[in-house]
């Protein structure tokens, strides 16, 4: 099996290439990201660090995966939950997080790859079509700058917490899906945190303030939360 590891330090990416190759990988080594996007792709999987020198992570993610299918996992020292969803979404297909165990990487590794099989799709040919991202929600007078974590409602900037951007940002970029409780504390909280299911009321009315319409977010008694991006139609 073959990796291709995109890592800018020297003495991490000397490190896990010869525990991989210990373990029967043949590992090819890009320190930059542009070297990754141009490289012509021949591995089974891309183990990818967010933080590089040229290009950020996150945009070497979307640009690889715009043209294959490859398996990718994000290994990194990101542990913002914005920076993990927002990698997801531009086709990832799992996030560990620096420090992490050898033996959870390399289950992960085979796991991506497993799944890959399955889905029986060609890892070294283009995809017919690019994935579109999305990393500006709009919806009305609402703007959603997941790039600059930005948002406007009528031209005028709003100032949200991380949370609350989090929050929104997850809602709106799936117009009326009902999110459970569970997967909002989840997703913007983690699940050691045991107040977070308690503060989302809190957050939920915040954004309804901020935003100056309480029918942005809908509530479903008993259940959760959805955007609601048609409702000034």
């Amino acid at each position: 099996m073959k990796a291709l590891l995109v890592e800018d330090d020297p003495s991490v990416a000397e490190a896990l290439i010869e525990s991989l190759e210990q373990r029967g990988w043949d590992v090819e080594h890009a320190s930059d990201g542009r070297s990754a996007v141009e490289a012509v792709p021949t591995w089974d999987i891309i183990l990818l660090d967010l933080n590089l020198p040229d290009v950020d992570g996150l945009e070497v993610c979307q640009r690889i995966r715009s043209s294959h299918s490859i398996p990718l996992i994000a290994v990194t020292a990101r542990s913002d939950q914005m920076d993990k969803v927002l990698c997801l979404r531009l086709g990832a297909d799992d996030y560990i997080v620096k420090p992490y165990h050898l033996q959870e990487l390399l289950a992960r590794m085979t796991a991506v790859i497993r799944r890959s099989e399955r889905q029986k799709l060609p890892q070294s040919e283009p995809r017919t079509e690019p994935v579109k991202v999305q990393t500006r929600i709009t919806h009305g007078s609402l703007t959603i700058d997941q790039w600059s974590r930005t948002v406007t409602v009528e031209g005028r900037q709003i100032t949200l917490t991380r949370k609350e951007f989090e929050l929104l940002s997850l809602l709106a970029g799936a117009p009326g899906r009902v999110f459970t409780r569970e997967q909002l504390s989840e997703t913007v909280w983690s699940d050691s945190w045991l107040g977070a299911s308690r503060t989302l009321d809190t957050h939920i009315a915040q954004l309804r303030r901020k935003l100056g319409d309480p029918r942005w977010i809908r509530t479903l008694r008993g259940v959760g939360f959805s955007f609601q991006s048609k409702h000034c139609a």
